[in-house]
């Protein structure tokens, strides 16, 4: 039987999770390519691209035209399924181009021999 929110996988999670946070409103390029599965199977679909396998997701980062990502996220939820596999989902608000705009994202996060990975993303904002 599968053990759903290990406290101890948990909370290995969200700390990653956190530090994902971090490099993402840093423009820690470095950092967020660590924590991204490097394959073409990964995925990421985000506000207006979507991105088909390591190399896309990075000269994406690369490239983008405001590399510091400013925003204040809540309702974080971190869901667990065994020692390997896990999920991530929250709600951010962020002012882009003066106006306040709310979204969400979402993560599945899954563990190999060099430790966790992003192997599927989602970034979405909601209508005005």
């Amino acid at each position: 039987m599968t053990l759903v929110n290990d406290p101890d996988v948990v909370a290995e999670v969200t700390d990653l999770y956190l530090k994902y946070e971090e490099a993402l409103s840093n423009n820690n390029l470095e950092v967020m390519d660590s924590l991204f599965w490097d394959a073409p199977e990964v995925v990421r679909f985000g506000i207006t691209e979507n991105l088909y396998g390591g190399d896309e997701i990075r000269n994406f980062r690369q490239n983008r035209s405001n590399p510091k990502i400013e925003r204040e996220i809540s309702n974080l939820k971190v869901v667990t399924f065994g020692n390997d596999t896990a999920t991530v989902t929250l709600e951010f608000r962020r002012t882009i181009d003066g106006i306040e705009r709310f979204g969400r994202q979402s993560q599945t996060w899954y563990r190999f021999s060099e430790g966790w990975k992003v192997v599927s993303a989602h970034v979405s904002l909601l209508p005005l």
